[in-house]
């Protein structure tokens, strides 16, 4: 691990930064990725990332979420994909609620759930249609665990709510895309 990477991920476990970074991480992420048509996401130079669209909630407007991502690939044996990455392609995405260890679900969770079979992932510069699965259970047990070992700062967010964090798995609706 890169001494850039052991920083980012000290930095991201304090309460500072949960303050701060919803309101940049984002909006930076949002620029980047509309400027450079899909390409690029700045946050992604540390993590996996994808912009997920779904309708609102409430509204039903579209809306664009830059979010870190933990991608599965082929099969654990599990019936699952892993996330250890061997030159695969990617089967599906993890994406973890913990709202920078905040408290509250970030809204993003909200509107998978009213509309699991609505959501969009851009990854890489492609829209990939998507089903949302909240993972519940020891399949969210394993999956934590593994979210865990992939960014240990999760545990200082949960350690900061009273809620569980919610995990999503995102299965593509249409196959692998070339």
């Amino acid at each position: 691990m890169t001494p850039g990477v052991r920083l980012v991920r000290k930095v991201s476990a304090t309460r500072a930064f949960a303050r701060i970074a919803p309101h940049v991480v984002p909006a930076m992420d949002r620029t980047v990725h509309r400027l450079t048509r899909g390409r690029v996401l700045l946050s992604a130079r540390m993590l996996p990332g994808l912009v997920l669209t779904v309708p609102g909630a409430r509204s039903g407007q579209p809306r664009v979420t830059p979010l870190a991502c933990m991608p599965e690939y082929g099969d654990d044996g599990g019936g699952r994909g892993g996330n250890k990455g061997g030159g695969g392609a990617e089967t599906g995405w993890i994406l973890i609620g913990s709202n920078f260890g905040r408290p509250g679900h970030p809204a993003w969770t909200a509107n998978l759930l009213a509309g699991p079979d609505k959501a969009v992932v851009n990854r890489r510069g492609r829209d990939i249609p998507v089903r949302a699965v909240l993972l519940e259970g020891a399949e969210r047990e394993a999956v934590w665990r593994r979210a865990l070992e992939f960014w240990p700062p999760y545990a200082a967010y949960q350690a900061r709510v009273e809620r569980e964090i919610r995990l999503f798995r995102l299965e593509r609706r249409d196959g692998p895309t070339p």
